[in-house]
């Protein structure tokens, strides 16, 4: 069996550490953990791992987050995934902090990469991964927030529930999504 696991993002050093590229940085946390070097290829950066006996194949577009859904069509059909065995990995700023919750399909709440994917494949029947970032924000404010770097507090709290997400992504591919969801969700 095959996943396709795509952490959203904006690629660029100035986008590197904003709470918007949490979908990159899991991706490259779930890469180190099995010594998945990401590789710059088409519409995104791709590496690839096999973990008890399924394929995971990890992407990070490089069309900028509001793009995202030409690089994720693109890897869904050059592999063979099935939309089952998809799932994005996405800030929400709904949620607070360091919370997680696994969805297996939904609206994209005003975000413009969900937007982006679910106009491109015509369907939201994708799993998605929801990382909370939380909404410590002015009125007016939440693009500048959203692009703005993590605090120096929130990265001293980000590793626990990173390394969460990874655990529930590898659930995911294994166990699915419904058992996951009832693991793992508060």
């Amino acid at each position: 069996m095959k996943f396709l696991i795509a952490g959203l993002g904006n690629i660029g050093p100035e986008y590197e550490l904003t709470r918007h590229n949490i979908g990159f940085l899991i991706a490259d946390r779930l890469a180190d953990k099995y010594n998945a070097g990401f590789e710059l290829s088409r519409h995104a950066y791709k590496a690839e791992f096999k973990y008890k006996g399924r394929y995971v194949y990890l992407i990070k577009p490089t069309t900028y987050m509001n793009l995202s859904g030409k690089a994720i069509a693109y890897w869904m059909q050059e592999l063979k995934i099935e939309p089952p065995n998809l799932l994005v990995i996405v800030d929400d700023v709904a949620l607070p902090f360091g919370k997680l919750r696994l969805r297996p399909k939904g609206s994209s709440a005003g975000h413009n990469g969900l937007k982006h994917i679910e106009e491109t494949l015509g369907h939201n029947h994708y799993a998605r991964l929801r990382f909370g970032i939380g909404n410590n924000y002015h009125k007016g404010q939440q693009v500048n927030y959203v692009l703005g770097n993590f605090t120096s507090e929130e990265l001293q709290n980000i590793i626990t529930p990173m390394d969460k997400a990874c655990e529930m992504i590898l659930s995911f591919c294994t166990v699915g999504i419904e058992k996951t969801m009832s693991v793992y969700n508060d």
